[in-house]
């Protein structure tokens, strides 16, 4: 490594390989050159001046590139499309009149990285259904852990942790829902000349709109695609771009919330991210086990949040058919947006996959607020025992007050139900109270919420993509 000059960390220390090689130059130049070779064969195909021989020595030609020597023809031209072009033609010497006949430099540009945005999302979304497997993993194992709900971070009526977790799954299915539609409406640019007219090829073909109409459909059929703009200008609408970077944040949004959730679980020392053997919290305070992974899921997912707006700028200052102040800032936005979730969503699994849950410590905590929450069901039971529901409730509300002020003030436990089994106004349901006080009393249907939802909506996508699963995330350092 090279320790010198700035080196951007997404690469050596948080995305993969996998989505490092996606926005690669080797396969975006490969690309363009199966683009090339597409271009100029179904040429040949509908009858211009291109030949078998010269088609043939493209696909020679095809993945051999010389990078010094198209970095050099770049340096002299200023023109990254052109320099490529020189660089082909200098090996398949035959075919480098006929390369890149009536095209623009945008017809191998915006159609490779319209590929390179597809082929990345289904990247993303291998990613995305492990993270749900590992959650639904979690969620049915814990359906039935009584813990404390909280709004506006206080607590309140007692949910489950594993009911928690498919909060955590059903911001996750809309994100798959949003990228399975963002990748649904990919199109190719297709063939469409300078400013989109296809006026070139209209002259390549001496004007026959059917054969150039068929040119474009054989050409993105090569690719593996059908659908194209049905007009453009000179690039893909840059729309494109800000919609994927739309999911991308979505998913970031989704993962900041959990993690934001794991940490003030584990500070509550409920739940804790993974802590390695040999792992060091602290360069000063030896005992800390701090959040490490779920701290930089956050970084990283303010990163990606911020990303659209960039987009939506470049999109909303497109003069015209366009303008080349998008370029410099694709090459930037696009691929780090994508290396960026990637990143989050290795972490997320390796979270998501190793979770400890102390469920002693959510007993406790349970303990110290529940019997609040149980005084209208004590004031119930001892109505249907006779009593007065006035009388008692105001009864209870003084020795809550009493309770509360041992907490608060005193810096005591939550003593309500010892102030309760002491005072003779509930005497007939002393015997009772543990049984009113099950945590398992107050979570409702969350269990069975937990269940129908995964069975519902969480298992059919797992399936849809069983081949995926048992993918596991890497935390690189």
């Amino acid at each position: 490594m090279n320790y010198d000059v700035y080196i951007n960390p997404l690469t050596t220390r948080y995305a993969s390989k996998e989505m490092q090689k996606a926005f690669s130059d080797d396969k975006r130049f490969k690309l363009w050159r199966k683009l090339w070779i597409a271009l100029a064969e179904s040429e040949m195909e509908l009858g211009l001046n291109v030949t078998q021989e010269q088609v043939d020595e493209l696909k020679a030609y095809a993945e051999d590139i010389d990078y010094e020597l198209a970095a050099k023809f770049e340096r002299e031209v200023r023109h990254d499309v052109m320099a490529h072009v020189h660089a082909y033609g200098a090996y398949a010497k035959k075919a480098m009149p006929i390369i890149h006949l009536g095209a623009t430099s945008c017809f191998v540009d915006c159609n490779a990285e319209a590929i390179m945005l597809a082929d990345a999302l289904d990247i993303i979304l291998k990613k995305l259904v492990n993270v749900m497997d590992k959650l639904k993993k979690f969620a049915l194992t814990y359906k039935d852990v009584p813990t404390l709900g909280f709004t506006h971070l206080q607590p309140a009526q007692l949910t489950t942790v594993g009911k928690r977790a498919t909060l955590w799954l059903q911001d996750l299915e809309m994100d798959y829902e949003n990228l399975c539609n963002a990748k649904s409406h990919i199109k190719l640019r297709g063939v469409k000349g300078t400013t989109g007219t296809q006026a070139s090829f209209m002259e390549l073909f001496d004007g026959n709109e059917e054969k150039v109409k068929e040119l474009e459909k054989r050409v993105v059929a090569k690719l593996g695609y059908e659908s194209v703009y049905g007009v453009t200008g000179q690039t893909y609408p840059r729309k494109l771009d800000y919609n994927i970077l739309c999911v991308l944040s979505q998913i970031a949004q989704s993962a900041y919330k959990f993690s934001n959730d794991i940490r003030i679980l584990q500070n509550m020392k409920e739940i804790e991210e993974p802590f390695e053997k040999k792992q060091i919290g602290s360069s000063a305070m030896a005992y800390k086990r701090n959040p490490m992974r779920s701290e930089r899921i956050g970084a990283l997912a303010r990163y990606a949040i911020s990303l659209p707006m960039n987009s939506a700028i470049t999109a909303s200052t497109q003069w015209f058919e366009r303008t080349l102040d998008d370029s410099a800032n694709r090459r930037i936005v696009n691929a780090q947006a994508f290396l960026t979730v990637d990143a989050i969503l290795n972490i997320y699994m390796n979270v998501a996959d190793n979770l400890v849950v102390y469920e002693k410590v959510i007993e406790k905590h349970i303990r110290a607020e529940l019997p609040f929450m149980a005084t209208e069901n004590i004031i119930m039971a001892c109505v249907k025992a006779g009593g007065n529901r006035q009388e008692l409730h105001e009864r209870i509300r003084v020795l809550s007050m009493e309770a509360g002020k041992n907490v608060k003030v005193n810096g005591g436990e939550n003593n309500l139900i010892a102030l309760i089994k002491q005072d003779e106004i509930f005497k007939p349901v002393w015997d009772e109270l543990d049984e009113i006080l099950d945590a398992k009393k107050f979570i409702g249907r969350a269990p069975s919420q937990t269940v129908e939802f995964i069975q519902n909506e969480i298992q059919p996508i797992l399936e849809r993509h069983a081949n995926w699963l048992g993918e596991s995330g890497e935390v690189r350092v």
